[in-house]
């Protein structure tokens, strides 16, 4: 695989919306939003295992965690009206600095 960034890319956008949809799945009882649960970890799995064969598999879970978890977290705020303490926003910021750190070339 010549550019393994872009799969990143859709599989973090993947997870984020299955895990964006376990609210509207209520409990995994609501079929059609239970439905795309599965499949957007399905699809998020499927593309995460062609990224692991380019890049080290700790540098490509950092970064597709760390950035799944700003993006939810930005979900929360504004499809769920979910607010951050201070405690909260700094932590965010840590795992956004970590992630930078984390894809620095050296």
């Amino acid at each position: 695989m010549n550019n393994p960034w872009p799969l990143l890319l859709l599989a973090i956008t993947a997870e984020v919306i299955g895990t964006s949809c376990l609210r509207l799945s209520e409990g995994m009882t609501k079929p059609v939003p239970t439905v795309l649960v599965l499949l957007a970890y399905a699809v998020a799995m499927g593309l995460l295992s062609k990224v692991v064969l380019t890049l080290p598999l700790g540098v490509t879970y950092a970064l597709w965690s760390g950035i799944g978890t700003v993006a939810i977290v930005l979900v929360g705020r504004f499809a769920y009206q979910q607010m951050l303490n201070p405690g909260q926003l700094i932590g965010i910021g840590l795992i956004t600095a970590g992630v930078v750190l984390v894809n620095l070339r050296q």
